[in-house]
């Protein structure tokens, strides 16, 4: 499995972004997606998830209620659409796929994709 971010960039603060995941190889066996980011200096912390069918979402609460999570199956591809963002929001953005298997599980990452917000 692999994973591509993309939709980064730089955006004034309250302003908005939508991140793409797209995932390759052999996607099928994907269960749990995940965003995750890592600002300066910090360690890299969970920031939203979705189930399979994206039928359960969870947010860490900073970012509760100005992110949204999603899923096309159709297209390999979840997505973060990132609203009201400020400049704590900065962060290189990582996306994470576990794949369920027949031992258990195997985890991939993307290369990440930075966001930058300015006040």
């Amino acid at each position: 499995v692999q994973l591509a971010e993309s939709g980064g960039g730089l955006v004034q603060a309250g302003g908005s972004l939508r991140l793409s995941c797209a995932a390759s190889g052999s996607p099928f066996g994907i269960d749990t997606m995940a965003w995750y980011r890592r600002a300066p200096g910090k360690e890299r912390d969970l920031v939203a998830l979705a189930n399979k069918s994206g039928t359960y979402t969870y947010f860490v609460d900073a970012v509760q209620g100005r992110f949204t999570i999603s899923r096309d199956r159709t297209k390999n591809t979840m997505y973060l659409q990132m609203n009201s963002l400020k400049p704590e929001d900065t962060a290189v953005y990582y996306c994470k796929a576990r794949e369920l298997t027949r031992g258990g599980f195997s985890d991939y990452w993307g290369q990440g994709t930075q966001v930058t917000v300015s006040s």
